[in-house]
């Protein structure tokens, strides 16, 4: 069975058991590339519950670079946590805006080389916000999709950078931002780091277990 062919039944199954990742529910709101950027930003190292709440609670205070780049930093982190590194981010929130504000005419850069420009952006990031933000097609690799793709043979690969572009490779375009909103959900519930739930995985029978040493 192909990639395409397992990714399908992955994504078909996660949709009835699991709600979409914290950064796409955002982008169902509103699909503003700011926002995205932000709630991805947010949702580093943090819980998508976690994620989802942050953002709304941000984005009810303000959601624009214009009125963000003025705000108070310890006010942003008072609103987005108890997220990961909130102090950090809340600096960071603060810069991007006053760049995009400054740099940027208000826009977010609609570009890999505009976005991982801004502090603290890295691929992920940027692909996330051109996937989900301006319908670019890219493919989002983080620890679920990078450890997923390589058990599941897809790919042979040693960090999410070559995980990318081996997955851009593999799959057409029209299915690279599936890969995020399928596996990460599929990554924190089934296929998990540690111990994965094999027994009830759709594709135990035809996965090779490839790194996996003990399951349940």
């Amino acid at each position: 069975m192909d990639a395409a062919l397992q990714l399908s039944i992955i994504s078909a199954h996660m949709d009835h058991i699991s709600p979409a990742p914290s950064v796409s529910a955002v982008a169902l709101e509103r699909r503003d590339p700011f926002r995205i950027l932000l709630s991805t930003l947010i949702s580093l190292r943090t819980r998508d519950e976690v994620t989802l709440a942050a953002s709304r609670r941000l984005f009810t205070f303000a959601d624009t670079p214009e009125a963000l780049a003025e705000a108070d930093p310890d006010e942003i982190a008072r609103l987005i946590y108890p997220c990961g590194f909130y102090t950090v981010k809340a600096e960071r929130i603060r810069k991007i805006s006053r760049i995009i504000r400054d740099e940027h005419r208000g826009a977010v850069p609609a570009s890999f080389t505009g976005l991982l420009a801004l502090p603290g952006v890295g691929r992920k990031t940027a692909a996330l916000t051109l996937a989900l933000g301006f319908q670019i097609p890219a493919v989002c690799v983080d620890i679920h999709v990078h450890r997923i793709s390589n058990r599941l043979g897809w790919v042979s690969t040693h960090t999410p950078e070559e995980t990318e572009y081996a997955l851009m490779e593999l799959l057409e375009q029209g299915r690279w931002m599936e890969v995020n909103e399928a596996l990460v959900r599929f990554g924190q519930i089934i296929c998990t780091p540690g111990r994965p739930r094999c027994s009830v995985c759709p594709l135990s029978d035809r996965c090779p277990k490839t790194g996996v040493t003990s399951s349940r």
